[in-house]
């Protein structure tokens, strides 16, 4: 276990739940599904209709006219969570607050700016004879302008660039910001991702896969981890961000501290492009790697909040891995997919569902897993906490995500105690 203590002391988020942590957190508690009927584009021709959308989201509140113009969608949202997560942790001016040279962003996305380079295209296509491209179609695309715009907007010239492993993308930024601060090469870091894939070839592509539910009937409950009639994931959108510090950061500046950072594990499946390790192998070891990091033993984490996708595939190998790791203990803790409500959103979702972890640990309750309807009868016995939040003892939450590629990132958060 490193020696320098890492602590979470600010959140900012922009979810199909909800664009505040309150609003977000308040609607996991109530189980509300952020599914919907697609608006964003026509989507009447594809198998999936409908996904978790970012809803009543207005750039203009956190940019200017001419930045909304050059920056994609994936970058609006990581600006609208970063900014919050600073004023939550008490920063108004982190030019005047931050020592720029000792803070940074560690920024993931999976995608990047697809919605601009789909609409981009589409015009060149239309008329490729005489369309010009934009100057701003590259810096809107690549993935790591969210980290690099960020990095501008509070003047933070300390580590900065963009993790990006698929649905992992996000942890493992959350990793990299832990590692970097114990290291001394940071004392305050925006860890986050963002994503903003719902378009037509963002959702076209991952049907073609069979990778999501085609429940369009009944979007809302579409989204069923851990059920024996789940049928794919649900897209979702949004951002999650997060203020790592070192605790002599934290206090020195009179920081208000949700909870510590404790550990974390990086890992690959080495099986598979989009299947999962049919017996968790992957998931397993990520997991015994970030406890070990964590200096804890199994038995001291309380809650797990899964990668859970509503997958056929996956919910049953990470349900192994659990049982793995954890034994007899494995069925006295509570572990829940709070992609049942927001989605799955893609290289955000390990930031957004840390967020998840921390609330967790501060209110002392297990956020829920809806839209459980049939018991599957190859999954463990765990305690996924279907429908209702349940009040408990959490010392130690943990948070898995696993990306297509067989990338598999572990965080562990814990209770802060002086």
């Amino acid at each position: 276990m490193a020696e320098k203590t890492i602590v979470v002391t600010g959140l900012g988020a922009i979810t199909p739940l909800g664009n505040s942590v309150k609003e977000f957190w308040g609607n996991i508690l109530k189980g509300v599904s952020g599914a919907g009927p697609i608006t964003k584009f026509d989507a009447s021709r594809l198998k999936t209709r409908f996904a978790c959308e970012v809803k009543n989201f207005d750039p203009g509140q956190y940019l200017h006219k001419r930045e909304i113009r050059r920056l994609d969608p994936y970058t609006w949202y990581a600006i609208a969570a970063a900014d919050e997560a600073l004023k939550d942790a008490g920063i108004d001016n982190p030019k005047e607050q931050l020592d720029p040279t000792r803070s940074g962003v560690i920024w993931a996305s999976g995608i990047g700016g697809i919605t601009s380079f789909v609409d981009e295209v589409a015009k060149w296509g239309a008329d490729p004879d005489n369309y010009r491209f934009t100057p701003f179609f590259i810096p809107k695309v690549i993935a790591d302008m969210s980290a690099g715009y960020l990095s501008i907007r509070y003047g933070l010239r300390g580590p900065n660039f963009a993790t990006v492993s698929a649905c992992a993308s996000s942890l493992h930024a959350l990793a990299e910001g832990i590692r970097l601060i114990r290291e001394g090469l940071a004392d305050f870091i925006i860890v986050g991702g963002s994503e903003a894939a719902i378009n037509y070839p963002g959702v076209a592509g991952f049907s073609a896969m069979k990778a999501l539910s085609e429940r369009n009937d009944s979007p809302e409950t579409a989204s069923r981890p851990y059920d024996k009639d789940r049928d794919g994931f649900v897209m979702g959108e949004g951002a999650g961000a997060l203020i790592l510090e070192s605790l002599e950061h934290a206090k020195k500046r009179g920081a208000r501290i949700y909870a510590t950072a404790s550990g974390m594990g990086m890992t690959a499946d080495a099986y598979h492009v989009t299947a999962p390790h049919p017996e968790g192998l992957g998931a397993a070891e990520v997991m015994s790697l970030a406890i070990q990091d964590a200096g804890i033993s199994p038995q001291d984490v309380d809650y797990i909040n899964t990668h859970g996708t509503s997958t056929p595939l996956g919910d049953i190998a990470e349900a192994k891995a659990i049982v793995k790791v954890f034994g007899d203990h494995a069925y006295k803790l509570n572990v829940s997919s709070t992609k049942s409500m927001h989605g799955h959103l893609l290289g955000a979702v390990g930031a957004v569902e840390s967020i998840v972890c921390v609330l967790a640990i501060r209110d002392q309750v297990a956020p829920p897993t809806i839209n459980h309807f049939t018991d599957d009868p190859e999954l463990p016995p765990l305690n996924y906490t279907f429908w209702k939040p349940e009040k408990r003892r959490i010392k130690y939450a943990l948070n898995n995500s696993f990306g297509f590629g067989g990338h598999n990132a572990s965080v562990i958060f814990g209770e802060f105690q002086e």
